[in-house]
């Protein structure tokens, strides 16, 4: 059996954010989720996340199936790993992957063919490496003459010799359960930080007779986390270039990637053309034939095929296939616009559904509505459905029609077919096929200017 335990007790003082370190988002999600979905990707279910600084905040965004450490203080890696004590002895006859929280690029790939690698060599320990250009900052694998493994040496512990090795130690480690425990029993803080490191128990494991290894990765990225913002818009970069890359592999089509930036979780449908500045998040999913963009904003929106959305933001609404939408249009908050529904420039559309083949082409509100079918709105027409207390909603039939500056003070309901003459403020229900005109008798007073004299005299 497998079973994790992610360290994401870290303040993250190079951040300078607010919050804990694991909670600095890549591709508008926290670190820790892109761990959390790779080590359950690769088939672990039993998780424990060791907290530490703001504790409550790591606590109250993870799943409820994940249990949780408290590391006060922060003494290490290997002192935030002792504080799952209870967790890891009730595992103490499986392997235990330990990986660090604000490392989003790891995959369920890498940890699965680690875990083989650990697993056909009956190794106690084994530790996730990689060859690396940059040997500032990390922790260096030390290896004999022979290549056999003999411990982890820390950058700010190393020598001047032992800083030129480029193989890095990503702070990932499969363990067998028990050695685990023993190692832990083992670590002590005789360090430049009189700390507890985890990267000991390699030495210790190779000490006590034990199999060690190291797993070399193939692609470096994937062990990459972030100390300060530089690193982590270098982790969103990479991300980024990821999701598109497999998005344009699975026939997306993404002529020009600037300003493209798409969720992990985002489902799209092959020949959909996603156009420059376009972002779509959550849980989105796009079929196929559609253009979305330039200048979409998309979040948590199910759309359909053949779907053309320019310059749009759809916020937890569903857009049906063949609808035409922007630019400059929002709809938002469980909105439907069903099929080859059009809307045009400046409209709004807000908890409300518009039927089939209705049209608003610019300079509409329509909010908490039914709409029927093939209804026309005319340019500036609003929806009042807010008396300052109450929102109220308004029913528009099928094949109606709503000239231009029209108030619909909600509720009412309009008939099917019926008319609304331009200008009108309606604030009763209008029969079908019924004409509704609700404005004042236009006056004309001959000479009025020529007598008020309204205007000043030009020079």
């Amino acid at each position: 059996m497998k079973c994790a335990v992610i360290l994401a007790g870290g303040k993250g003082t190079r951040m300078k954010a607010d919050c804990p370190k694991v909670m600095c988002n890549v591709i508008f999600k926290p670190m820790i989720s892109y761990v959390i979905d790779a080590v359950k990707d690769a088939g672990v279910r039993d998780i424990c996340v060791i907290t530490g600084y703001k504790h409550e905040e790591v606590e109250a965004y993870l799943p409820e199936d994940i249990k949780t450490a408290l590391q006060e203080p922060q003494l290490g890696t290997g002192h935030a790993v002792m504080q799952a004590g209870e967790f890891i002895r009730a595992h103490s006859g499986d392997e235990i992957l330990i990986l660090n929280g604000d490392g989003p690029l790891m995959d369920a790939e890498t940890i699965n063919k680690a875990y083989e690698y650990h697993k056909s060599n009956g190794n106690s320990i084994t530790v996730i490496s990689a060859i690396v250009d940059d040997t500032e900052g990390i922790g260096h694998i030390k290896r004999d003459k022979n290549g056999t493994l003999l411990k982890i040496v820390e950058h700010k512990d190393a020598t001047a010799e032992e800083k030129q090795i480029r193989e890095s130690n990503s702070g990932c480690y499969w363990f067998n359960g028990a050695d685990l425990i023993y190692a832990l029993e083992n670590i002590t803080n005789e360090n430049a930080q009189k700390e507890y490191y985890l990267t000991d128990s390699l030495e210790i494991l190779i000490s006590a007779g034990k199999n060690a290894g190291a797993y070399v990765v193939e692609n470096s990225e994937v062990v990459l986390g972030a100390n300060d913002r530089k690193q982590l818009n270098d982790l969103n970069n990479i991300m980024r270039r990821n999701i598109n890359t497999r998005l344009m592999l699975d026939g997306v089509d993404i002529p020009c990637t600037d300003g493209v930036i798409i969720g992990k979780d985002v489902k799209i449908g092959n020949s959909t053309v996603i156009l420059p500045n376009t972002i779509i998040l959550g849980n989105t999913v796009i079929g196929s034939g559609c253009t979305i963009g330039p200048n979409s904003y998309l979040d948590n929106a199910v759309v359909g095929n053949n779907v053309i959305l320019d310059n749009c933001k759809i916020l937890d609404s569903e857009v049906e296939d063949g609808v035409d939408a922007g630019p400059f249009v929002k709809v938002r908050a469980n909105s439907v616009l069903k099929k080859g529904v059009h809307i045009g420039n400046f409209v709004e559309v807000k908890n409300s559904v518009v039927g089939e083949g209705s049209k608003s082409a610019h300079l509409t509100y329509i909010g908490d509505s039914d709409v029927g079918r093939d209804v026309n709105f005319g340019c500036g027409t609003v929806t009042c459905n807010y008396d300052g207390k109450n929102k109220s909603r308004c029913v528009i039939g099928d094949g109606a029609f709503i000239g231009c500056n029209t108030n619909l003070v909600a509720p009412v309901e309009v008939g099917e077919q019926a008319y609304i003459a331009a200008g009108s403020t309606i604030t009763d229900s209008i029969p079908e096929k019924a004409l509704s005109i609700a404005r004042a008798r236009q006056v004309i007073k001959e000479s009025w200017v020529d007598i008020k004299k309204p205007y000043k005299e030009k020079k």
